[in-house]
């Protein structure tokens, strides 16, 4: 009954930025989150947000990832600036029904499909 579509990503060089968009269809949940994925590794909570308003970003991304919402559009937004080839990864939206803000996976219930986000040195 849910759909999350991810759009946006991409290859750029270091440094430079990207923004992903996430498409809910069927409802906004009251928690939203990116995720990402890189090869040999588990997938990572990067931002979450949640409908009271609530942020929280991974240390990682900390003051160069932005997680922003657009109701009207039902869509999730990732703004990925100063980006680093250590983000190279598949970025996955997420949303749950939980009352709290949290990057753990767990929380979440419907996953979308991914985008892959490729930075170059």
């Amino acid at each position: 009954q849910v759909q999350l579509v991810e759009s946006g990503g991409g290859s750029v060089q270091a440094g430079g930025s990207l923004r992903l968009s996430c498409v809910v269809s069927g409802s906004m949940y009251r928690l939203l989150g990116w995720f990402r994925q890189a090869p040999g590794k588990e997938r990572e909570g990067v931002a979450a947000t949640h409908s009271d308003g609530r942020t929280t970003y991974a240390d990682s991304v900390k003051c160069r990832f932005t997680i922003s919402k657009d109701y009207a559009k039902n869509t999730l937004y990732l703004q990925m600036n100063s980006l680093k080839p250590e983000d190279t990864a598949m970025y996955y939206c997420a949303a749950g029904a939980r009352y709290g803000v949290t990057l753990a996976s767990t929380w979440y219930d419907n996953w979308g499909q991914g985008t892959q986000v490729t930075v170059s040195s």
